[in-house]
């Protein structure tokens, strides 16, 4: 199935602890059916002190749930679901992403 959520994009969290906190995906995984949102489901986790980074207590994004978050429109930033089209014709024919609330093109 199409990726309906892509890095890059803007969601806002739709329940759990951080509902109504907005960011923008880090990573998706598929495969997991979870994402990473910046600055959106922070955990503290305790870190050895290495030759790059410091040790101590620091504070990172853990995975959400894809049906935990919705895209936000482009239009309005107000939460969407997200469709598929067709563009072109032919050879030149390409499927993007629509948002179910206003009919923008996501992208492309």
């Amino acid at each position: 199935m199409a990726a309906k959520i892509r890095k890059g994009d803007r969601v806002i969290v739709l329940s759990g602890r951080d509902k109504g906190k907005r960011g923008e995906v880090i990573s998706v995984r598929p495969a997991d059916e979870r994402a990473l949102v910046r600055g959106v489901n922070m955990v503290k986790r305790h870190q050895k002190q290495s030759a790059q980074q410091e040790g101590g207590i620091i504070s990172k994004e853990a995975s959400i749930h894809l049906s935990n978050i919705a895209l936000l429109d482009p239009k309005d930033n107000k939460p969407t679901r997200v469709g598929f089209k067709y563009v072109g014709e032919g050879l030149d024919r390409k499927k993007v992403r629509v948002s179910k609330r206003s009919g923008v093109e996501i992208d492309g």
